[in-house]
């Protein structure tokens, strides 16, 4: 097979997966594993936490030496003279007459000029260069706080990220348990309809026998009309909550996508007992709590850093350079050089600015403590809020469920007396509009407990 047809033939086989998987019902799993995969802030978060990591990494490398290299080429327009041309000068005065000469003597200008030439210092091209080593000795304590506040923003960066995670799977989950909330309503208003339909049906025979009145058919077509078009709207409110839902989970919005709890006939409930509100448990297991208590020691640091500010600087120098010219032997136009090693000690006596410094450090650490202090309160009013509400959710639920099973046997009286000409076509309409709003109500409660079970899970920070 070439490599045209192979292709072609992968790209079917690749397509007829993807409709096949298309077509299979999602789970809640699938769907939260979906939104933490496309989920663009778990990806920023992401991003964060190998920024902090490398950060981590780039602190630690300030305990050992740092080594540089410098070097650089200049060119001058002139050389140095050390010998002044004026200096020179154009004769020589002898003590005595030297017959035939007299006591003057004249300086040649080439003998002038080679004096002149013995102070020159070429310096037109000059290269220079050098390596560095400084390792630090005594920072104040400055290293050791900046390695600390690194780890610390490494955690902090872990804990932001499964904060965010927690925030997706809970809108994942709601999203999700609404579609199913939406599609039972919408069965149940298909279930209407057809109640509608067929007393529709049943009026109008009863119509033509004389037993019924043009009066009873239309309010019976008026509520039939009703009933679709509640299901228009359930089905408009199924379509808009599967968007909903698949944008979250990063799929395309045009998917035809259909949830595995979509057609179960009755809304699963767990008991509640095993869930007690404790304070404790959520203060150690929140992760903004964590997330505020690493701030507070990371403010904690930088007052460190900032007290390090008052504390003298040590550190160990070595170098090694050199230079073409050098004037090690003479001025010599060849590369030489040398090393060379010290100690540098820097005393700060800026003491007003680096006060300033501290300070500010500190009202930050402040800062953070208060934000944790009303972090806790809140959490506190969270939990209460959140037990209080699934403690309602589940009485709304056993009075939601003996209204269905009323409604259901008001329903079927209705139903067996309207058939047997005794019960009038208002009062069937009354009963199929209390068992429709009984049974929407019972979805409500159910879909209601679930959720309410999610947010107190979250608030005691345990996992979903």
């Amino acid at each position: 097979m070439n490599q045209k047809g192979f292709g072609t033939l992968l790209f079917f086989i690749i397509t007829f997966t993807s409709s096949i998987t298309a077509q299979q019902p999602l789970t809640l799993e699938q769907c939260r594993r979906l939104a933490i995969e496309n989920n663009k802030a778990l990806k920023i978060a992401t991003e964060q936490e190998r920024i902090a990591y490398y950060e981590k990494k780039d602190a630690l490398t300030k305990f050992f030496p740092d080594i540089s290299f410098a070097g650089g080429y200049l060119h001058n327009q002139k050389n140095l003279y050390l010998i002044s041309s004026g200096v020179i000068p154009t004769s020589i005065t002898l003590p005595i007459e030297v017959p035939g000469i007299g006591n003057t003597i004249p300086i040649d200008e080439s003998v002038r000029n080679s004096i002149h030439d013995l102070g020159k210092v070429d310096i037109k091209n000059i290269w220079a260069g050098g390596f560095t080593l400084t390792q630090p000795v005594f920072m104040g304590g400055k290293i050791v706080a900046y390695n600390d506040l690194r780890s610390y923003a490494q955690e902090l960066a872990k804990t932001m990220k499964e904060t965010q995670m927690t925030d997706v799977i809970v809108e994942t989950d709601n999203a999700y348990w609404q579609v199913v909330s939406v599609a039972n309503k919408k069965k149940l208003a298909e279930a209407y309809v057809g109640l509608m339909q067929k007393m529709d049906s049943d009026i109008s025979a009863m119509e033509e026998e004389g037993v019924a009145t043009k009066a009873d058919r239309l309010s019976v077509n008026v509520k039939l009309n009703e009933a679709e078009m509640t299901l228009t709207k359930a089905e408009n409110g199924l379509s808009l909550a599967k968007m909903l839902l698949s944008q979250i989970c990063g799929l395309d919005i045009s998917d035809k996508i259909t949830l595995q709890d979509e057609n179960i006939t009755s809304i699963p409930t767990s008991e509640d007992a095993d869930i007690i509100p404790n304070v404790d448990e959520a203060i150690a297991n929140r992760t903004e709590i964590r997330s505020l208590d690493l701030a507070t020691k990371i403010y904690g640091k930088k007052e460190k850093i900032a007290l390090a500010e008052f504390m003298p600087n040590v550190a160990l120098t070595a170098n090694y350079i050199w230079t073409n010219p050098n004037l090690f032997d003479g001025m010599e136009k060849k590369f030489a050089g040398m090393w060379n090693v010290g100690v540098v000690m820097k005393i700060p006596l800026n003491f007003a600015s680096n006060s300033a410094k501290l300070n500010a450090a500190k009202a930050e650490t402040r800062i953070k403590q208060f934000e944790m202090e009303d972090a806790k309160e809140k959490i506190k009013l969270q939990i209460n809020q959140s037990a209080y509400k699934l403690t309602e959710a589940n009485k709304k639920l056993i009075a939601a469920k003996k209204n269905t099973e009323k409604a259901d046997e008001n329903l079927r009286y209705a139903n067996v007396g309207f058939e047997e000409g005794v019960i009038p076509s208002s009062d069937v309409i009354a009963a199929h509009t209390a068992w429709l709003s009984a049974h929407a109500e019972l979805i409500d409660a159910q879909i209601d407990i679930i959720l309410c079970r999610i947010y107190l899970n979250k608030a005691l920070g345990r996992k979903i």
